[in-house]
């Protein structure tokens, strides 16, 4: 189920980057400067009064622009993939505990098959203490990978919702520029709201398996099953959590204060402005 609901967002993401980028592309057309200009005021050496050079200007800009969105959706979509990958394991373990059969400690029941069904939980649920362990360790490799990446988006993101919020104000709103400067803000908020929703289903995830641990029969066990499982249950006190540079946690809270930091610098620039 998460593994469709990001991919159905990391697709529409994908759509608002096409749809600015599209926006940046006509934005010139659309210009009722009396002198063709390109999308973006960069220095090239072409001539914007010469038709043809002005096409090579405005086709290398907007290719540029297209490329470099989706680079930027490919290293996103992929460490979005590898963050839900990490839930999807947590959940195979959960499946596994739900597994743990109960071992009637009567006469009644063959001391062979006894000995045969407790065996079998030692073994299952060593087995989710191992694979438990590995994603903690794929989610420590992912993050010491990716932290500065998302970290300095986090931080861009900040910067450039005040910015475009700021030029928001003072550009007329039916021209171009105006829509494509709303979407351009749409993009960055879903790129911020997907990794605060993928890191939060990681942690949310790590803490509902370890309540479902404590729920399964542990109590009609063998005493080497609850010794592992006290370990376990201690060693599951501080829940799976992915940070960006090693210090801000990816969840809905920190997407709220990212939103709540960026209208405070906002409001600030808006009032210095005005």
């Amino acid at each position: 189920a998460n593994a469709k609901r990001v991919n159905r967002l990391c697709g529409l993401f994908l759509l608002s980057a096409c749809m600015t980028c599209t926006l940046w592309a006509i934005m010139p057309w659309f210009d009722k400067a009396d002198v063709r200009s390109f999308p973006f005021k960069i220095w090239m050496p072409v001539s914007q009064h010469i038709f043809t050079q002005y096409m090579i200007g405005y086709l290398y800009q907007i290719i540029s622009v297209y490329i470099s969105a989706l680079l930027f959706f490919a290293v996103d979509s992929t460490t979005l993939s590898m963050i839900i990958f990490g839930c999807a394991q947590i959940e195979i373990i959960i499946d596994k505990i739900k597994k743990v059969k109960t071992v009637p400690m009567s006469a009644k029941l063959n001391h062979d098959l006894q000995k045969q069904m407790i065996n079998e939980n030692d073994k299952l649920f060593t087995e989710c203490i191992y694979q438990h362990q590995e994603v903690i360790r794929f989610i420590e490799l992912l993050e010491n990978t990716y932290h500065a990446n998302i970290f300095f988006q986090l931080s861009g993101t900040v910067a450039i919702i005040c910015i475009i919020g700021l030029r928001i104000t003072i550009t007329e709103p039916d021209s171009v520029q105006f829509y494509s400067m709303v979407n351009y803000m749409m993009t960055m908020l879903s790129q911020l709201l997907l990794y605060c929703w993928c890191g939060n289903e990681l942690t949310t995830k790590s803490e509902d398996l370890r309540e479902w641990i404590y729920q399964c029969p542990w109590y009609e066990q063998d005493a080497k099953f609850r010794s592992s499982l006290v370990i376990a249950m201690d060693c599951m006190k501080r829940p799976i959590i992915f940070r960006a540079g090693h210090y801000i946690p990816l969840s809905r809270p920190t997407f709220v204060s990212v939103l709540r930091m960026s209208y405070s610098y906002f409001a600030v620039l808006n009032q210095a402005n005005n």
